[in-house]
């Protein structure tokens, strides 16, 4: 993990350790590398004095989240949570809130402010895109650099210090139940392995897995995630491939058609892959879950990457050197050489099990549905494994923490596209998707709308229910001024738009289940090219003459007035 930073002199006379392996980081310089794996993060978070070991019995059943609640909403986010007495799992140690502080998350991402982390991303970035034959030339020597960082598998690894092909069970595991009307228990901080089956290409990301019992889970990809699509192009593939049903007859009930009309038909009847239709294809997709990673790969695997960088790419350049991995077991697939726990399987094609209700950080449940079952064939451990989990509800909870350092990450990416941003804010309170502050360097009418079409093409940003176009003299990181400006600076008829598409799957208030309106608001200042003919006035501030005069008065004034 990069340390590069003003404290890092500070951080190593609070926990020195051995000279770990260095490498020269084109995007930092010189850093350590102290995180190969959660353990060693973990002994750092202690020697921070960021941990708290917790010795008195929990139970897995709703206990641990309500004390992760409190903690977790205390001051700061309160410290990271080992709980090392879990009731039915004698051994067991379930890690929770590892991210969930300021502090804590710029510690994972080696950096001293999040503005920091986003500067490195654009750089990384900006590797792919060089502008000119000297540009060219000036980024050989980080090119190289950066080729250290691709994934690398290696023949082992600690994950593999314990292997049950039979034998096995997640009920094993101190999976925790988070909320009251919960289905079940929920893992809830897996990194989760597919293979996109027409390009071949890996992808990591993060989906809650219900337990259904010792061997089955409901696989809770959203409809619009990578692994969904995954699992649509496998669809598509049966389809085309003129697979039959398992009663045996034709896919396509005896009609000729090329591979795309079967595509087409097949995504209709099945609404995307989100039901079962009377003639559904047979097959497997290929699924492994690691949990309890380094806080690198964790990051990465809920990081928005563009769809031709890959996650474990962003973890090898977060921690300035290459992740191991090892092939799984009884799968094409490869995980983190150092997970706590690894678990194998697939998802039939044509199975499908309601999964939820699920107690999710928009406050609210999230409400039963179909999702695809992953079956398990191996679980593959480190010898007394520690739980990684996270609990999510109304803000402020550990996801807050993670998903601001995520906006910082997403802002470069949106400038690729969308030069003119000059900062986003997601207020945690709008739980990341619900309200997107955007300011901009307008420069002709109708700037803004195009920003808000715009924002709602790139990938996630889709689900944005709200987007707020202000003007670069905003600060939107100011909630109180952008609430001063925006209510000041709009005629709501003429500038609130409204459109329809793709909606977040947790979005329970919308007309259909991921699909429903949207809305747009334009806050800047409207030009006489837009239609405004008005006098605009001015700000009021203090003329700089008087501030003066009272700033040479004011110590002796607040002392009058009993002001700090």
């Amino acid at each position: 993990m990069l340390l590069s930073f003003q404290s890092r002199e500070l951080l190593d006379r609070r926990y020195p350790a051995p000279p770990p392996t260095r490498y020269n980081h084109p995007f930092s310089g010189d850093t350590p590398l102290p995180f190969d794996d959660l353990r060693q993060w973990i002994a750092a978070l202690d020697r921070a004095g960021e941990l708290k070991r917790i010795r008195t019995e929990v139970d897995p059943i709703l206990e641990i989240a309500e004390i992760t609640d409190r903690v977790s909403k205390s001051k700061g986010g309160g410290p990271a949570l080992l709980f090392q007495n879990i009731k039915g799992h004698p051994g067991s140690q379930v890690l929770i809130n590892q991210f969930g502080s300021q502090a804590r998350m710029k510690m994972a991402l080696g950096v001293n402010s999040f503005d920091e982390f986003a500067d490195r991303i654009r750089v990384f970035m900006d590797l792919k895109s060089p502008q000119g034959f000297l540009d060219k030339l000036k980024m050989l020597p980080l090119l190289t650099e950066a080729g250290k960082f691709f994934p690398k598998t290696v023949p082992t690894g600690p994950c593999k210090e314990v292997i049950k092909r039979d034998n096995f069970s997640l009920l094993d595991f101190p999976i925790l139940q988070c909320w009251p009307q919960d289905a079940g228990r929920f893992i809830t901080l897996p990194c989760v392995t597919t293979r996109d089956p027409k390009s071949g290409k890996r992808n990591l990301g993060m989906y809650r897995f219900q337990v259904y019992d010792g061997q089955t889970t409901g696989a809770h990809w959203q409809r619009q995630k990578v692994a969904a699509e995954h699992y649509r192009q496998a669809l598509r593939n049966a389809g085309a491939a003129g697979a039959t049903t398992k009663q045996g007859a034709p896919l396509l009930d005896g009609f000729a058609r090329s591979g795309n009309d079967t595509a087409v038909d097949l995504m209709a009847r099945t609404s995307g892959g989100q039901v079962l239709s009377a003639n559904q294809p047979t097959g497997r997709m290929e699924v492994a879950v690691a949990i309890g990673t380094d806080p690198a790969v964790t990051f990465s695997a809920i990081v928005p990457a563009p769809p031709d960088v890959e996650e474990y790419l962003i973890a090898g350049f977060l921690r300035a050197a290459p992740v191991e991995l090892v092939k799984c077991e009884t799968v094409d697939l490869e995980v983190p050489a150092t997970s706590e726990i690894v678990l194998e399987g697939y998802v039939n094609l044509d199975e499908l099990r309601a999964e939820g209700p699920f107690g999710d950080h928009t406050g609210f449940y999230s409400l039963e549905d179909l999702y695809p079952v992953f079956h398990v064939t191996c679980i593959t451990h480190r010898k007394d494994p520690i739980y990684a989990t996270t609990i999510v509800g109304k803000p402020p909870m550990e996801d807050a923490y993670m998903g601001k350092a995520v906006e910082r990450v997403f802002l470069p990416l949106m400038r690729l596209t969308i030069p003119e941003l000059i900062d986003i804010n997601l207020p945690i309170e709008g739980i990341f998707h619900n309200l997107m502050i955007v300011s901009i360097r307008k420069s002709y009418p109708g700037q803004a709308r195009k920003v808000m079409s715009a924002i709602w093409s790139l990938g996630q940003a889709m689900f944005t229910k709200c987007i707020i176009v202000v003007d670069e003299d905003v600060d939107v990181q100011n909630i109180p001024d952008v609430t001063l400006k925006v209510l000041n600076h709009i005629d709501p008829e003429r500038d609130i738009q409204f459109t329809l598409g793709p909606v977040d799957s947790l979005d329970h208030a919308s007309r259909l289940a991921n699909y429903g309106s949207k809305m747009g608001i334009d806050a800047t200042r409207k030009w006489l090219t837009e239609g405004f003919t008005r006098p605009w006035p001015d700000e009021i501030v203090m003329d700089a003459k008087t501030k003066a005069l009272v700033d040479s008065k004011w110590k002796a004034l607040a002392k009058e007035l009993g002001i700090d």
